[in-house]
């Protein structure tokens, strides 16, 4: 491929040392907290095993994403990398990995959808064998633009519930050529990250940029996945009444039978005073449910896409549009209630002004599953055909067992009489 014009974010910044220095600031901080990469960081630079390979990243680039970057460049990889998200990028970060000889960043803050993806097309013109995505923005561009990579790509590692969901719709349709590890299905993103993660993150972002509390508000959760049990259950932690809406039957049970209201978007419209939406899906909050809603909601997504809660028919409702405080854009009707929505609905604990993501300890789990599935990919590639897989059991058990002994904490084992026991089907009463 020819090189492209898109300029890393180097050549787009005025201060570049200061940014340079706030960057590795902000990721010295993240590393002290990140023993996971740390110990899997000792192992790729004593063995370089990413030497030659050159993997391709779209990722939210701040601190603790950094830190994944920088320890696939330290096993010997080059590697190219850009945002996500276009407001989940800190150019500071972007800057300080950029320095590094082996990783070329295009990360930039605040970007246009044409700037978003010419930036993904520079990633790509490193023609990458390797690559690690969340949301899917590269492996769809891969696919869909050059096609001519593909035999060239050993295969990927995807981290969030979007673009795994968009990845086994593309599986299912036959279209998706090369192999990808399901980083978030995996036990230790479902159960810390997108849990206590996302349920963390996410309230607090919202705390921060609005200055309100939460405690005797009625808080409406879209979704009972993962994601939506973290945010029910830390909230329901700080005092608030939790209220979920959900599609799925089953789902919509537990909720219930975990003491939260359950009831439909079009009824949990007219009660709520706060909207957090973490289905992935789109049209979760439209039109009916704007009409119905209290003067002063707060409305915010948690999903990967800013396609949750429908704003062009919000835009279409309201008479006035301004910015209520940073980050909190307030619409109001045209009977005097105004609806707030905060970080443009984009995922509000990465893309609010205030946001930085989820905790460092719980990205530092997530990434050190998928810095092992990059070196699961390169030695053992062959082994997988084109199409989403699972992440192999003993990867995700290597990451619980670094974490455990990092934080001092041992547990037990089975004896081999329990093990062949558990192992064999003709033990009878």
């Amino acid at each position: 491929m020819t090189d492209t014009a898109y300029p890393p974010i180097s050549e787009q910044l005025d201060d570049l040392e200061f940014a340079r220095e706030e960057g590795r600031r902000k990721m010295d901080w993240a590393a002290q907290h990140m023993p996971i990469l740390e110990s899997v960081r000792e192992e790729f630079v004593a063995n370089q095993p990413f030497e030659g390979e050159r993997i391709g990243m779209a990722m939210h680039v701040e601190a603790k994403t950094a830190m994944l970057v920088e320890t696939l460049a330290e096993g010997g990889a080059e590697v190219a990398v850009t945002g996500c998200n276009p407001l989940s990028t800190h150019d500071d970060v972007s800057a300080a990995l950029d320095t590094h000889e082996n990783i070329t960043s295009y990360a930039k803050r605040g970007v246009d959808d044409e700037e978003y993806y010419a930036a993904i097309e520079a990633v790509i013109a490193h023609e990458p064998t390797i690559t690690v995505d969340d949301g899917m923005d590269l492996v769809a561009a891969i696919h869909e633009d050059y096609p001519e990579l593909i035999d060239g790509i050993v295969g990927g590692a995807e981290e969030t519930t979007t673009g795994v969901h968009r990845l086994r719709a593309m599986d299912a349709d036959g279209a998706l050529e090369y192999p990808v590890f399901a980083v978030n299905d995996t036990p230790m993103k479902r159960l810390f990250d997108n849990v206590h993660g996302t349920g963390e993150s996410s309230l607090a972002s919202i705390a921060m940029t609005t200055n309100l509390s939460w405690a005797g508000k009625n808080v409406v959760v879209a979704g009972y996945g993962y994601c939506g049990k973290g945010v029910a259950k830390k909230a329901a932690g700080q005092n608030a009444n939790v209220i979920v809406t959900e599609v799925e039957p089953r789902r919509a049970l537990e909720a219930h039978m975990e003491g939260y209201e359950v009831m439909p978007m079009a009824e949990a419209a007219e009660v709520g005073d706060v909207f957090l939406t973490t289905t992935g899906n789109r049209d979760v909050i439209v039109e009916e449910h704007f009409e119905k809603m209290q003067d002063g909601v707060l409305l915010a997504n948690a999903g990967h896409f800013d396609i949750e809660i429908d704003l062009e028919a919000l835009d279409d409702l309201a008479v006035d549009r301004y910015e209520a405080r940073d980050g909190v854009e307030a619409y109001e009707l045209e009977d005097g209630r105004k609806l707030n929505v905060i970080a443009e609905g984009r995922l509000v604990n990465l893309a609010a002004p205030v946001s930085l993501g989820h905790p460092v300890e719980v990205m530092d789990q997530s990434f050190g599953v998928q810095a092992v599935c990059v070196r699961e990919m390169l030695e053992n590639g062959d082994q997988y055909d084109a199409g989403v897989h699972d992440v192999p059991d003993e990867l995700d058990k290597e990451i619980a067992e670094i974490k455990l002994e990092a934080e001092g904490v041992d547990h037990d084992s089975l004896t081999d009489t329990q093990r062949e026991y558990m192992d064999s089907w003709d033990h009878g009463t």
